[in-house]
């Protein structure tokens, strides 16, 4: 039966697909036949860590069930294991969502992800957090390996898949989690091996100026140029960096919505330099609060939400209007 812990809108959802015997419902997709350069309904709903306040985060569940509530991306964070393969996770340690403590003694002091193969990885047990569970009721994952932690190739090859199958877009927002150039490159050469080009709904993000300044570098030189999107703690440390700067190097900013100096003012200011703004991290999982606080940025103009719960998201979206770009 659903857990009591889910919110009301899903439980009653999975109950009337058990009660059907039918899959999880799809989202439904454009009249227009698919095409990677068909732009979602602004404003754009990603998917944080997947659908993440319902399965575990970062995993190949978390991202299908994502897609099939209609998210227009999925927000995978990258970091490189100690052979060099990029595994979807966002800390630099590996003991908050797995059980690697369990598993393995420390390494240098820890478990950092740097200092584990890829197949030690691989054998790790995944731990949901907050109200995530391991499965929700009605919705069969359809990988091997839905609940283990994924590679970024894994993570590509299931986007493609899922487009294909349903007909729309599947957009890709990676976080670049480690610095330097090793993992900028990377990042690069799997999305072009996979054939990801600039028109491509692809945003790549990062803290550090810096990592974007040689992602622009580097795209420049190999030809992608993805959309590149600086993060900030508050709108206010981005206002001290100067939109205007960051305008030179990144095409939109991420802020942090509960943040010092995030006002409708901001949205503009930063839509003033050229600059997309998408919001973090709405996580609240009652319908009858998000949906309300979701409606209130996108009234200010806010161009993409990151939510845990991408169908309250989208309900928020649906509800409209929204202020203008």
């Amino acid at each position: 039966m659903p857990s009591p812990l889910l919110p009301r809108a899903i439980r009653a959802a999975a109950t009337a697909v058990l009660a059907a015997g039918a899959a999880w419902p799809a989202a439904a997709a454009p009249a227009a036949a698919i095409a990677t350069t068909t732009a979602p309904p602004a404003p754009i709903v990603i998917a944080h860590r997947g659908a993440s306040g319902y399965l575990p985060e970062h995993t190949l569940a978390a991202y299908e069930l994502a897609v099939h509530m209609g998210a227009d991306y999925i927000e995978p964070d990258l970091r490189l294991t100690r052979d060099g393969h990029l595994v979807a996770l966002h800390d630099a340690t590996l003991e908050r969502t797995t059980d690697a403590a369990e598993r393995f003694a420390p390494r240098h002091g820890g478990w950092r992800v740097a200092d584990f193969s890829l197949q030690e990885i691989r054998s790790l047990a995944v731990r949901p957090q907050g109200m995530a569970r391991l499965q929700v009721p009605g919705f069969a994952p359809t990988s091997p390996h839905p609940l283990r932690v994924p590679t970024f190739e894994e993570i590509i090859l299931l986007a493609r898949r899922l487009e294909a199958g349903r007909g729309r877009p599947v957009g890709l927002y990676p976080e670049l989690k480690d610095g330097g150039p090793r993992i900028v490159r990377r990042v690069l050469e799997t999305l072009a091996e996979h054939g990801y080009r600039a028109a491509d709904p692809v945003f790549l993000q990062s803290f550090h100026a810096g990592t974007l300044q040689d992602l622009r570098r580097r795209q420049q030189a190999m030809g992608p140029g993805y959309r590149l999107v600086l993060l900030g703690g508050s709108a206010n440390q981005l206002l001290a960096t100067g939109l205007d700067h960051i305008a030179g190097f990144a095409d939109a900013v991420g802020v942090n919505v509960h943040g010092e100096g995030m006002s409708r003012s901001f949205i503009a200011l930063a839509h003033q330099a050229g600059l997309a703004v998408h919001g973090y991290t709405f996580a609240e999982p009652r319908a009858a609060a998000a949906v309300p606080e979701l409606r209130k940025y996108f009234n200010w103009g806010m161009d993409g939400a990151f939510a845990n719960y991408p169908d309250l998201a989208l309900r928020a979206r649906a509800a409209g209007p929204r202020g203008p770009r």
